[in-house]
């Protein structure tokens, strides 16, 4: 069982309001409670999937109040251990609950992976070396290295975050990183291609342009995964993710050929590419939406959910077209 060690900060005139709020919630424990310069600081041992719950009763209540402000941090181990409550089951609790971590480490998590740095642009480079060095040399183990490295996947669940709680804001920061992500790594390797051709098209390059139905269940697949790393807290998982969607190896093949002059395969990769990248955003926002991530507020759930099937959409428009230009391809082929 996942904790969360959670500290809340309030006025000391709160604390019958506040304590009467936490009752509502059945937090494990209270580890601490003290108040200084007339604030109260509340400590907490709470269940992780119910910390979202807890976290937007306290907002809704206290949101206004001066000084208000809730910290929540991972709990590792805990000693006496503390055994999961066997809750009866009511025809209330019969509808499936997905568990996850709650809204804002989501948000958090999402927002440092897909943040624009320059570790974020210096990582997109290496990477793209690796990959082109890998691809042009038939080394499996550099392109597997490069597919790990490449921090792509951050910014394509930041985008479908951003559309399931419609977050503008987000969505901006998301789509400034992709196109560095995207433009970056295609620029490097079309120079390479210009410079260097591309004559000898071994198993590495031509594996990545070739598209059927698989390749999109499998990028399906991997979004669902890459997307419940991240709500699941498992971040150390994305990498498995990353090596299974490949994002970049299409994205640099398609670069080196388009360099190279040799637009048909070029062609053929970047259909590769956006099967990737289509699948992982519809993938996402689908899986974020069955976890029952949303906004608190009404008015934020109103422009979330408009914004959610304006992804949806768009997504599943994005990926028939897809589809029918790979039928096209196979077809003259």
């Amino acid at each position: 069982m996942a904790l969360r060690f959670v500290e809340i900060f309030i006025p000391a005139d709160k604390e019958t309001e506040l304590f009467s709020l936490l009752a509502k919630f059945d937090p494990i424990t209270i580890v601490q409670k003290e108040s200084f310069d007339q604030l109260l600081h509340t400590k907490l041992l709470v269940n992780s999937q119910h910390t979202e719950e807890l976290m937007d009763g306290l907002e809704a209540r206290f949101s206004s109040v001066e000084n208000f402000r809730i910290v929540i941090v991972s709990v590792e181990a805990t000693i006496p251990r503390i055994e999961p409550k066997k809750e009866p089951v009511t025809p209330q609790k019969r509808k499936i609950k997905f568990a996850r971590i709650n809204r804002e480490e989501l948000y958090h998590d999402i927002l440092e992976a897909s943040e624009l740095s320059w570790l974020f642009v210096t990582m997109v480079a290496l990477s793209s070396v690796v990959a082109v060095i890998g691809l042009v040399r038939d080394n499996t183990a550099a392109v597997i290295g490069a597919m790990v490295i490449a921090p792509l996947m951050g910014p394509n669940v930041a985008l479908a975050l951003a559309s399931t709680l419609g977050d503008i804001q987000l969505a901006k920061n998301a789509k400034r990183a992709n196109f560095v992500g995207i433009g970056l790594p295609l620029l490097l390797a079309a120079v390479f291609g210009m410079f260097f051709g591309a004559e000898h098209v071994g198993p590495e390059i031509l594996s990545r342009t070739q598209i059927d139905h698989y390749d999109i269940i499998l990028a399906l697949a991997a979004g669902v995964a890459g997307t419940l790393s991240f709500t699941m807290g498992l971040p150390g998982a994305i990498i498995g993710v990353m090596v299974a969607v490949a994002l970049l190896p299409p994205l640099v093949v398609c670069g080196i050929l388009l360099g190279a002059g040799q637009w048909n395969l070029a062609g053929n990769a970047a259909l590769l590419f956006g099967a990737n990248l289509i699948c992982v955003n519809l993938a996402g926002v689908t899986t974020f939406l069955i976890q029952g991530v949303q906004p608190l507020w009404w008015w934020d759930k109103e422009k979330a959910h408009k914004a959610t099937r304006r992804a949806i959409i768009t997504w599943v428009i994005c990926l028939l077209v897809l589809i029918l230009l790979v039928f096209i391809t196979h077809w003259r082929s």
